[in-house]
């Protein structure tokens, strides 16, 4: 089959969180130099070199402007940067966020709310902008699985793991945000549900997925009569988890091992989680 060409109409998943990063590092930076616009060039330098904070900056500046290794990819549309990058920007963004939120509050406890809101209008909201630039770029780099979930191509995102099935070769790839975690035969496979307070049941939730491989079709059967955990118990602040087990017998030391436990934050996670278990089922 061909492939798609790839244009500036048609850009890869993953092109927009890259040019967002970049757009706030360049937002940064201009705010930065402008800062410093007011001082000579010699007392900007002995301040920089002065300040560890400065320094952290310009690393924080460095990666999110240049972001070394950042590619967009369609295989992986919610993870265009490699591991470590993001992880530091999560880093340097959380360092900067409570930095920011400290130096506000800081002011505005001595010099009082009046003039920190006539500061705040001085600077264009300045100080406002500045620690939610820094939550932006740490919403941006959250935990994420590799793509949504799509059963009729047998994908499935639950919280921060992604799953991949192959019908031909019955074969289930999962992976941990953008590390893979491993490759497992499907019919080894199984999900365990667990409600809120920990009680495990072993029966399949309901409403039951069926996907048929034939004609790739989804359809929806009619609930069971069989009991299921309670999904409304996140409801009451106790979410719902699955775990997902690997039970080989051909794996010595590995019968019975879990390859993620995952907890069912949306309705989406739900829902992917109960094709899932289907899938595996008619496997």
């Amino acid at each position: 089959m061909a492939r798609t060409k790839e244009t500036r109409a048609n850009a890869a998943p993953g092109a927009g969180t890259i040019f967002a990063l970049r757009a706030i590092g360049l937002v940064l930076l201009a705010r930065w130099l402008f800062s410093m616009s007011a001082m000579d060039l010699t007392t900007s330098l002995s301040a920089m070199a002065s300040s560890p904070w400065a320094c952290v900056n310009l690393v924080f500046l460095f990666l999110l402007i240049f972001l070394p290794g950042a590619r967009a990819v369609a295989e992986r549309p919610f993870h265009p940067l490699p591991q470590w990058l993001r992880q530091a920007l999560r880093l340097f963004a959380f360092l900067g966020f409570l930095f920011a939120v400290w130096v506000v509050s800081a002011f505005a406890m001595s010099a009082g709310w009046r003039r920190a809101a006539q500061t705040v209008a001085a600077t264009n909201g300045w100080l406002l902008v500045a620690p939610a630039l820094y939550a932006a770029v740490l919403w941006i780099c959250r935990p994420r699985p590799l793509w949504r979930t799509n059963i009729a191509a047998r994908r499935f995102a639950i919280g921060r793991y992604a799953v991949s099935l192959d019908p031909l070769t019955r074969t289930v790839s999962v992976w941990a945000e953008r590390r893979k975690v491993g490759q497992y035969d499907a019919r080894e496979l199984s999900v365990r549900w667990a409600d809120g307070a920990g009680t495990r049941s072993a029966a399949p939730p309901t409403p039951v997925i069926a996907l048929h491989a034939a004609g790739d079709a989804v359809t929806q059967s009619a609930p069971r009569a069989s009991g299921a955990p309670s999904l409304a118990r996140a409801a009451f602040g106790r979410r719902p988890k699955i775990e997902l087990l690997w039970d080989s017998p051909a794996a010595a030391g590995h019968n019975r091992q879990t390859v993620f436990r995952a907890a069912l934050t949306t309705e989406g996670d739900r829902v992917a989680a109960r094709a899932l278990d289907s899938t595996l089922r008619q496997v």
